[in-house]
């Protein structure tokens, strides 16, 4: 409907949507400001990655929850994965590319100690998995974020928890989509063609809208093309979205 894809825009806009001009402009800062006396540099610097450990109990509850043979409509395996804190403690974690079904204990067909799937496993473009106090819980037997069109699928990507508008109390999940068309050699995991943002309503995840913001299709390159939400960064009660 008009009037609703309107409000939709208008929702979208005062929160990730307006990020993507914030990070187009900030290319445009080379320095700090004239009155800033800080050394050439320090004015954005990057983040970087300190230290990490690898986390047994979480590849544990996952390794448990993909396993599980008591449904065969469920989560087995997925990739591309993000995640976001909900406010009531969740946490949804979002996948590209999903396998549902079943897993079978090992041996596999050619005798490695390996659980396996079937061949003709049902694969999906999306998933979401809701975790409770460091237990999966939830999935929904079907993409989440369905397919926009034959031939193309959506791909979630980074995702917040924002207010519904400038200074509501009420809250909504705001997620980046990747809009990909399938495509020839070299582009076998699609064509990148445009970044969307959909907002889920809480605390039930419903999908309320998705915006498109970055349509891409105009560009001939299919290399020079970009798509944002590889990461967010939030900041000074701004959000900046980085493609």
């Amino acid at each position: 409907m008009p009037d609703d894809a309107a409000r939709a825009r208008r929702r979208t806009g005062t929160g990730i949507a307006l990020a993507l001009t914030l990070v187009l402009g900030a290319v445009l800062v080379t320095g700090p400001p004239e009155d800033d006396d800080r050394p050439p540099g320090d004015a954005c610097r990057p983040r970087t990655v300190a230290s990490w450990t690898t986390d047994d109990a979480l590849t544990a509850e996952f390794a448990r929850y993909g396993d599980d043979a008591g449904r065969t409509d469920d989560w087995t395996g997925g990739d591309g994965t993000h995640s976001v804190r909900l406010p009531d403690g969740r946490l949804l974690w979002l996948f590209s590319d999903t396998y549902l079904g079943g897993v079978h204990r090992p041996p596999n067909p050619v005798g490695e100690s390996y659980a396996w799937r079937d061949t003709g496993a049902p694969l999906v473009r999306n998933s979401a998995v809701l975790m409770r106090d460091g237990r999966l819980e939830a999935t929904l037997p079907a993409p989440l974020f369905p397919d926009p069109a034959p031939d193309q699928w959506r791909w979630p990507v980074a995702a917040r928890v924002e207010p519904r508008s400038p200074g509501s109390s009420e809250r909504v999940v705001r997620v980046l989509l990747w809009v990909r068309t399938a495509g020839r050699s070299p582009w076998i995991y699609g064509v990148p063609t445009a970044t969307e943002v959909a907002t889920l309503s809480l605390p039930d995840l419903r999908t309320e809208s998705i915006v498109g913001v970055h349509d891409q299709r105009q560009v001939a390159d299919p290399s020079r093309r970009v798509l944002f939400g590889t990461t967010l960064v939030e900041e000074d009660g701004w959000t900046y979205v980085f493609g």
